[in-house]
């Protein structure tokens, strides 16, 4: 320990401010300030500088203090099995509480067989999760592709107010979880901290999306 070189705790608390940065959930930036300044408290209680160990210690205590409430607040709240599924599914990078508030937004409903969700050229009335049945995908009539199970419909339009570009009909009964578009886009504007995260889960159903739809087109024998 004689030829530690304080610099190194510096170094520590420098990494962990550039993680808890790069972090879009306000718990883990917490988490790391609050770490951040238990890494700098030895070398300033060692260099004597009481008044920035008094300051530090009040930063450790004030984050963690708030970063436990949180977490013990989550961990009261309460999904069913279906909406655990959807925050599984779509929702991970969301903590209980903002995803408990998503889900909360919108409606569960059976849906019949033959009911149109999305019509092609008209905006994305909402957004849709398949937690039971299968779709059908047509533009200009002619069907495109299929969803089913745990899909999300209408993510790529529904927050910019875009029109579709096809038409999304059940063929199937269906359970779903819908959020009207208006409400969605008003309540991330009210919770702008969580609209990166939820952008991201959107992004991660669309490339799951064009995976299946490549991998159906593979599959298609070649035309003669």
């Amino acid at each position: 320990m004689a030829n530690f070189d304080p610099a190194w705790f510096g170094y520590g608390v420098l990494l962990v401010l550039l993680a808890a940065s790069l972090s879009a959930r306000a718990d883990h930036i917490r988490l790391g300030l609050g770490v951040a300044a238990l890494l700098a408290l030895p070398p300033v209680i060692s260099g004597g500088q009481a008044g920035y160990g008094l300051l530090l210690a009040a930063i450790l205590v004030v984050n963690l203090g708030r970063v436990a409430r949180t977490w013990l607040h989550d961990a009261k709240i309460r999904f069913s099995p279906e909406e655990l599924e959807l925050r599984e599914r779509h929702f991970a990078g969301l903590g209980a509480r903002e995803a408990r508030a998503l889900i909360d937004q919108g409606h569960w409903i059976s849906a019949r067989r033959g009911e149109v969700l999305i019509r092609e050229d008209q905006a994305t009335p909402s957004l849709f999760y398949l937690a039971d049945g299968c779709v059908v995908i047509r533009r200009d009539g002619a069907e495109v592709g299929t969803l089913e199970d745990g899909a999300l419909i209408g993510e790529a339009t529904v927050l910019d107010g875009g029109h579709a570009t096809g038409t999304v009909t059940l063929v199937t009964n269906a359970r779903l979880w819908f959020v009207p578009a208006a409400v969605l886009r008003a309540w991330l504007a009210a919770n702008p901290d969580v609209a990166g995260t939820l952008h991201e889960g959107f992004a991660r159903a669309l490339r799951g999306k064009l995976a299946s739809a490549n991998a159906r087109i593979a599959d298609r024998p070649p035309i003669a």
